[in-house]
């Protein structure tokens, strides 16, 4: 296939993605704060922030632990029913019950989660990856997003995003974890193949007995099989999506809060600048660009739709 081609599949299949995503997360943040999911006390708390930063700085000194010593197997196990639960929160409001345990998910959450576990132990290709990874993402943002409020939120956007540029520019550690979880063939990134003949399992038993790492770097970015985006890049911006829904009232506009609609263009005008960098080969810190999107697309929505900036930035409490 032409270059432009591929570069074209992959930018409508990263869009496409996002979008799906962010629309998904919006749907479930009903159904989930109905359903009593939101996971903290006190959204409002800015240490709710601190907390979660604590929690994903843990998780990675785990995982690159786990990788270093060739534990590899406990992660993938450990990643794959991460994604059942998660699922089993989608599933739980979006199939029906069948049968109903009390204080438990129902049956047809069981049996949604049930899949999703089987799919990705016994046939982890890209395409049971992706799907895995679109409903643990939605799942993801509508839970954080209805736990969050506003200034948290802007708060745990802004760490991360620094985070990510040191880990990825910096230390690269990032770039480290990455090579490793790609090996596991967990929802952990997503993939977009740029060729209908594209298997991430083949590629992966590939790379595991490639003698030469640098080859695939090296390779021209043009002609690749499939590029690859982290899931949390999608999550993370996607979180303030749901939370400007949930706890900023703005107009509608295409029936979204005004404000929640400019995070999600922000977002996605933020991922083709990254894409604009990615496919000339090298890899780029994600959330920099699309936390950066998000957050001013936010502000400008939220001051379009008349919100005070010091309301908008949820310092009103605090003033």
């Amino acid at each position: 296939m032409h270059s432009r081609g591929r570069i074209a599949i992959v930018i409508l299949g990263a869009v496409g993605f996002f979008l799906a995503v962010q629309l998904g997360a919006l749907f479930l943040q009903g159904p989930f704060s109905a359903a009593g999911f939101q996971a903290v006390e006190d959204p409002s708390d800015p240490a709710n922030a601190a907390f979660y930063v604590g929690v994903l700085l843990v998780a990675t000194v785990g995982m690159l632990a786990l990788l270093k010593y060739d534990l590899t197997a406990l992660l993938r196990a450990f990643v794959v029913l991460t994604s059942g639960l998660i699922s089993a929160y989608v599933f739980s409001v979006v199939l029906p019950p069948i049968i109903d345990f009390p204080g438990l998910f129902h049956l047809g959450a069981v049996i949604g989660a049930a899949a999703v576990i089987v799919g990705l132990a016994v046939y982890p290709e890209w395409w049971v990856i992706d799907a895995s990874g679109l409903v643990m993402g939605m799942g993801a943002a509508a839970l954080f997003g209805i736990s969050l409020d506003i200034l948290p939120v802007l708060l745990l956007l802004t760490v991360l995003a620094v985070y990510d540029a040191i880990s990825v520019y910096g230390t690269e550690h990032m770039l480290t974890l990455a090579t490793g979880v790609m090996e596991l063939r967990v929802p952990v990134l997503i993939v977009l193949p740029t060729t209908r003949s594209f298997s991430f399992r083949e590629m992966v038993a590939e790379m595991k007995a490639e003698t030469d790492p640098e080859t695939e770097e090296s390779a021209d970015p043009f002609e690749r099989d499939a590029f690859f985006i982290g899931l949390g890049d999608v999550v993370i911006p996607t979180i303030l999506v749901v939370s400007g829904t949930v706890f900023l009232e703005t107009p509608l506009l295409f029936g979204l809060e005004v404000a929640a609609l400019g995070a999600m263009v922000g977002t996605l005008l933020g991922l083709l600048g990254l894409l604009a960098m990615v496919v000339k080969g090298r890899p780029h810190a994600g959330l920099p660009l699309l936390n950066g999107g998000a957050i001013t697309g936010y502000l400008v929505g939220a001051l379009a739709g008349g919100v005070p900036i010091v309301e908008a930035l949820g310092l009103a409490p605090y003033l």
